[in-house]
């Protein structure tokens, strides 16, 4: 399972936000290049980004810096946040970020990511959040009357691979991922789910290890604010969704989980 720390930038800055409310940010780093750069330095092979007032007004806001952290760093970036065109998502693969993160699209324009992923492939992912099992847009602002599952198994039809499943309710809120729904998602959809709000300790990554060890498509998860605010370290958190962890009651939590109900 791969272990995506996260970076939300809003206004160029590194920030974590509560349940999506961009009025209730925190900000963590005046230069999220830095930042970048010590998850490099700690072991991260990959990073989450988001553009949050991309995200929120469709219009991409962050490109400098966006371009200035693949400079700096040789880790593989999926970016998310306001990607609303194929020019767009052009733009940002060809700054070389790896994978593109398309969202409100998917509601608004399903007939846009049908093109992406048949002209990119593997690059183009889908961002499928949800409140209450809703799926909701434009930067959580909106809640639709879609099921989450239901998006899900249209961008499945699609040619989309891989989603980004992030339950709202929990984002920020260090309560721990919905497990439940995420299982749903990877298991009703065929889908390649990376779990996203809520992790909060290490036992939260066990549980999603847990079920890949049981068959489960889930690629990876996303932490953010449990690594800002020093719940676990990166390099902890990173043996632990390798399946590597040293502490043996990480280990034994997996296992546990992993038997559960076989």
């Amino acid at each position: 399972m791969i272990l995506f720390p996260a970076i939300d930038l809003k206004e160029g800055k590194a920030v974590r936000l509560l349940q999506g409310r961009m009025e209730d940010s925190t900000v963590y780093a005046d230069n999220p290049v830095d930042v970048a750069k010590e998850f490099e330095r700690q072991g991260a092979e990959y990073l989450h980004m988001v553009d949050l007032n991309g995200a929120f007004s469709g219009k991409p806001m962050n490109d400098e810096t966006i371009r200035n952290i693949v400079r700096s760093v040789s880790m593989k970036i999926q970016v998310g946040g306001g990607i609303r065109t194929m020019e767009r998502i052009t733009e940002l693969l060809e700054l070389g970020v790896e994978r593109v993160i398309l969202g409100t699209i998917a509601v608004k324009n399903p007939e846009l990511v049908a093109e992406a992923a048949n002209r990119y492939g593997k690059k183009v992912i889908v961002g499928i959040d949800a409140k209450d099992g809703l799926v909701a847009v434009q930067g959580w602002a909106e809640t639709t009357t879609m099921r989450a599952v239901e998006l899900g198994k249209a961008m499945k039809a699609v040619g989309i691979q891989s989603v980004v499943f992030t339950d709202i309710s929990r984002d920020g809120m260090l309560q721990g991922p919905n497990i439940e729904s995420t299982v749903q998602m990877a298991m009703e959809t065929g889908l390649s789910v990376i779990a996203s709000g809520g992790i909060s300790t290490l036992a939260d990554l066990s549980n999603l290890q847990a079920q890949v060890l049981k068959g489960v498509s889930i690629e990876g998860a996303i932490t953010g604010k449990a690594l800002y605010s020093g719940a676990f370290t990166l390099k902890e958190a990173l043996a632990v969704a390798a399946g590597k962890a040293n502490d043996e009651k990480i280990k034994d939590i997996a296992q546990t989980m992993a038997a559960k109900d076989s």
